[in-house]
């Protein structure tokens, strides 16, 4: 009983201090101001989610520590950006329907081969060291490192400047309020990838046959079902999303290079700490706390806005050792 009463209030009191980490800043910062830093926030954040997504479904699924998880979002990255090189026609047109008909290419392309990479890290490497996290660890670490060089080999070591989209750089005004489009755009994909997300896993029976061969892989090949196989398809997932998160984020950025897996994969990693491992519930809440907080704080201390979201999940840590969400929530 005083386990589960400390559970009920260590998550109350994150979820009271979460409501203060977004009024606080109000005191320092002009209405006007807050607000577009909070729509900023909120496009961070969801951006956040969508590297973080990825993260938690294989953790969370599949109890595999994917450090190569990064590589494959700056493959998604770089894919994006030799599409909108291929048609740049379409990507300088003022024309909102030929720019969402080329970021929709982009998108599909980078999620299409990076899902194929991934499939092949599955089968190659990740599938002889299911349960070993150690393993894990240091195989995929290896594997980043050599996707990272193909990287430059294939691309350069140059950093890039990405292209973004002619009408997707333009912004609203509103009440004076200035609201980019794309920061809008990132929001839509955020929310729509985690409604997807969700009806799969828990509305559909695929969903439920992974779920059940993560509580007993056995009894699932015992009915006829491939787990492997169903495995393969949950790594293949989680590396698109991992494409999806990089295209959006170098466009967000306005930047692409061999290494900014890395950095974003750090950020990722304290997102689903925050949440809790395997939620993908907790990884947009988490996102969400990050991307907020790192604006805020840029804004009125920036010195200190890139150890907040550290501080931030220590003491979540402390309050609720098991993140925002257990698994599963």
């Amino acid at each position: 009983m005083a386990t589960t009463t400390f559970e009920r209030w260590g998550r109350e009191l994150t979820i009271a201090g979460a409501i203060v980490l977004f009024l606080l800043p109000l005191i320092g910062i002009p209405g006007k101001t807050y607000l577009t830093l909070t729509i900023a926030g909120l496009a961070m954040g969801m951006l956040l989610f969508l590297v973080a997504s990825g993260v938690s479904i294989i953790f969370g699924l599949m109890d595999v520590i994917n450090f190569a998880h990064g590589a494959l979002f700056a493959w998604g990255a770089y894919v994006g950006f030799s599409i909108f090189q291929r048609l740049m026609n379409w990507v300088e047109a003022d024309s909102v329907f030929q720019n969402f008909a080329v970021f929709l290419i982009a998108l599909v392309a980078a999620m299409m081969v990076v899902a194929l990479l991934g499939i092949i890290l599955e089968k190659v490497i990740i599938r002889r060291v299911y349960g070993f996290h150690l393993f894990q660890i240091l195989i995929t670490f290896g594997a980043t490192v050599v996707l990272v060089e193909l990287i430059r080999v294939l691309w350069g070591p140059n950093d890039e400047v990405m292209i973004v989209p002619l009408t997707f750089s333009r912004n609203w005004d509103i009440l004076d309020i200035i609201v980019y489009r794309y920061r809008v755009i990132c929001i839509v994909i955020g929310l729509i990838v985690y409604g997807v997300i969700q009806f799969v896993l828990k509305k559909t029976k695929l969903g439920t046959i992974v779920r059940a061969g993560v509580e007993n892989r056995d009894m699932v090949q015992a009915m006829g079902h491939n787990i492997f196989l169903l495995f393969t398809g949950v790594f293949a997932a989680g590396a698109g999303l991992a494409a999806l998160g990089g295209l959006a984020m170098s466009i967000f950025s306005r930047q692409v290079y061999p290494d900014m897996g890395s950095t974003y994969l750090l950020f990722a990693f304290i997102v689903v700490i925050i949440g809790g491992l395997g939620s993908v519930t907790g990884s947009l809440v988490g996102a969400l706390i990050v991307g907020l907080s790192y604006n805020y704080v840029a804004y009125l201390v920036p010195w200190a806005a890139a150890g907040v979201n550290v501080l931030i999940m220590i003491i979540i840590l402390l309050i609720r050792p098991t993140g925002l969400f257990p698994a599963g929530k």
